[in-house]
């Protein structure tokens, strides 16, 4: 397929576009980034200092609880009522200062905490509330204000109307932490405040207490929203909300779940709940809020005991913000695409500009490789465009003088041609008779293996033969017919020792030759070759080759037949089966590699591992007893050592060290005493 061609003037004008378009999308991004960071930033900002403000309006709320209480204990004659327990007087007093302040208890109690008059409910009096902290303090006197959580025992006592406000319905809510099965809540939270009764004498004779029920009190909470969010206002609706929880459950709340129903009864998120109640620390930051994201801020409500019994919440809900940061993406998109899309006009026009001068510079070029020469070129632009042209008129005048120069270099390069073909000739007929030489030499190496195999083999019944005749002669006469037949015996057996040590001798002749060897592609060449020797079927092999490990210098068919033979003789001390593991190495120090065969095999007897290097020392049934034996001779003559291993009855582990480098082509000595 022809590849697709892109004129020119489309190049300059994406040459243009792109880097517009980058910029246009980079500017969109860090624009829209740092607008939605300011949005988020200031809101979060916004209900941190609102809650605040919030606090500062429910601390005043407990102060007005507070001062009430206050001024009305330090009558004097609130004091003389009390010393005589005068109810009826008591009623006159607070009863309408129960109404007139907006309290929901007013109780007054004697030095001993007896219950003298409760303002909320006449009826009920004479218990103890002595036990109770905020009373207790207040006895001791202390003047003591704050929220404190009234169980449902204690709000009965104080009305049952007031118990019955208290009660809230447990909505299940998103979020929320694992909670028992309650469906109603009882508990009361109220703004509470205590106060000592002295008489005259400064002798405490009482105290009076006071407090405001949350439980339901939404006008605290609205009033709380109306201070701190009446200017914040989002396409015409309010949208901040103030919140009290008693625990994790909302009793007071401007939070709405429907437009005519408060969100009284929904609880607080398991997050917010464990890092304000919890920790007792205060939440500022994106929080879900019944059903919705809020930007939000909690602070955890203390009782007069400084225990974590509820929290203060202010927010506003993230959507109205969410929906004014994507109209302002929006907005900044379409006027930096109207930007791009003029961008892209004047693009086009300057591309088309720059174009025309490079068409004709195209035009002139197919006429010169057509053949034409000395062409005029009528390009006049003072920019790199008209250089190009003038170097264009410049390379016709020159092109044919540049020709025949080209000519007589291919004639002369013709002819070394020639010369180095000849050349090349001879080196490939000296390569061959290199390789013919290579060829005999690696004959000569296997002939001489195989006559120290054969040597090895002939000499045991040689030894036998030798030994018989040596008896036959002492025990025949030197008149006996059949001594002369015995002694030509003998004396040949001496003749076939001697040849057998000179193919020992011929043997230990063999020329290292060196080359670079890659122990990894090596060791799994053997153990596939391995296969076809021997079983292995019950064999587990195992490999760990090293991955920085390069090339060594030394004989590949010499340590491939060390490797082999140690692979084969970690096999053949398996006959029952086991593990065989191949591992290399790498000491960059000593500029050595390591190749382990390990086997969990029978195992060397101790005062064998002395002996396996010796020629012919064998323990097997069928054996030479020169394979170690030659393999030491190799590794050695390469520079390196074997080193072994081995434990009778858990396995052996023969250890190669050899250098990476080699100082040249030497002959090898073979095995100690081969």
């Amino acid at each position: 397929m022809k590849p697709l061609r892109f004129p020119i003037r489309l190049k300059l004008t994406f040459a243009t576009l792109i880097p517009l378009f980058v910029a246009t999308s980079i500017c969109w991004l860090i624009g829209v980034y740092i607008i939605n960071s300011r949005i988020v930033a200031q809101a979060q900002e916004k209900v941190r200092t609102d809650l605040n403000a919030a606090r500062a309006v429910y601390d005043g709320e407990v102060e007005h609880i507070r001062d009430v209480v206050k001024f009305t204990a330090t009558n004097p004659f609130t004091a003389a009522i009390l010393e005589k327990s005068d109810r009826d007087t008591l009623r006159s007093l607070l009863a309408p200062l129960l109404k007139a302040e907006g309290l929901d208890i007013l109780t007054a109690v004697d030095a001993g905490g007896k219950v003298i008059f409760r303002a909320s409910n006449a009826e009920a009096h004479g218990d103890l509330k002595s036990s109770d902290a905020v009373v207790s303090r207040a006895l001791h006197g202390e003047l003591v204000s704050g929220t404190d959580v009234l169980t449902p025992e204690e709000l009965v006592k104080e009305g049952t109307a007031l118990a019955a406000r208290a009660a809230i319905e447990i909505v299940p809510t998103p979020r929320a932490r694992a909670r028992k099965d309650e469906l109603v809540e009882r508990t009361g939270m109220v703004m509470v405040a205590a106060s000592p009764v002295r008489d005259e004498r400064g002798r405490i004779v009482g105290a009076l207490y006071g407090g405001v029920l949350l439980n339901g009190n939404n006008e605290l909470v609205d009033r709380i929203k109306k201070i701190v969010f009446e200017a914040v206002r989002f396409q015409g609706r309010d949208v901040g909300t103030a919140t009290i929880f008693l625990g994790d459950l909302r009793i007071a709340t401007n939070v709405y779940t429907a437009p005519d129903r408060r969100a009284i009864g929904t609880r607080l998120s398991e997050e917010v709940f464990n890092r304000v109640i919890l920790s007792r620390e205060k939440w500022v930051g994106r929080a879900f809020v019944v059903n919705d994201w809020y930007f939000s801020s909690y602070e955890p409500i203390l009782s007069p005991g400084g225990v974590p019994i509820g929290s203060l919440y202010v927010g506003m809900p993230e959507k109205p913000y969410s929906e004014m940061k994507r109209e302002i993406a929006l907005i900044f998109g379409v006027v930096l695409f109207c930007g791009s899309f003029i961008g892209l006009a004047i693009s086009s026009f300057i591309a088309s500009r720059l174009a025309r001068p490079i068409g004709e510079l195209e035009t002139v070029a197919r006429r010169i490789t057509a053949g034409e020469r000395d062409l005029e070129i009528a390009i006049h632009t003072r920019d790199e465009i008209g250089d190009l042209a003038g170097e264009f008129a410049q390379m016709t005048r020159t092109l044919a003088q540049r020709e025949e120069d080209i000519r007589k270099l291919n004639r002369e390069l013709e002819q070394k041609v020639l010369d180095r073909t000849a050349q090349l000739e001879e080196k490939n007929l000296l390569l061959v008779k290199t390789q013919e030489d290579l060829v005999r030499a690696a004959k000569l190496a296997d002939i001489g293996m195989l006559a120290a195999g054969v040597a090895h083999e002939i000499n045991n019944p040689m030894a036998i033969i030798r030994g018989n005749a040596e008896l036959l002669q002492m025990a025949l006469p030197d008149e006996d017919p059949n001594r002369e037949e015995v002694d030509t015996i003998a004396q040949q057996v001496g003749r076939v020792e001697r040849i057998i040590g000179s193919l020992l001798k011929f043997a230990r002749q063999q020329q290292r030759r060196l080359g670079t060897v890659s122990l990894p592609p090596l060791l799994d060449d053997i153990l596939k070759q391995m296969g076809h020797q021997v079983p292995l079927t019950r064999i587990e092999i195992r490999k760990a080759y090293a991955v920085d490990l390069p090339p060594l210098a030394g004989d590949p068919d010499q340590l491939r037949q060390v490797f082999t033979n140690l692979v084969l003789n970690a096999i053949q001390a398996m006959p029952d089966g086991g593990s065989l593991t191949v591992a290399t190495a790498r000491d960059e120090e000593a500029g050595t590699c390591t190749v382990s065969v390990s086997d969990t095999g029978r195992g060397i007897a101790p005062e064998n591992l002395k002996r396996i290097f010796s020629p012919f020392f064998t323990t097997k049934s069928e054996g030479t007893g020169l394979g170690l034996s030659v393999s030491y001779g190799i590794v050695k003559d390469h520079g390196g050592n074997i080193l072994v291993e081995s434990t009778e009855g858990e396995g052996t582990t023969f250890r190669v060290v050899l250098p990476l480098q080699q100082g040249g082509t030497e002959r090898s000595e073979g095995a100690p005493g081969a």
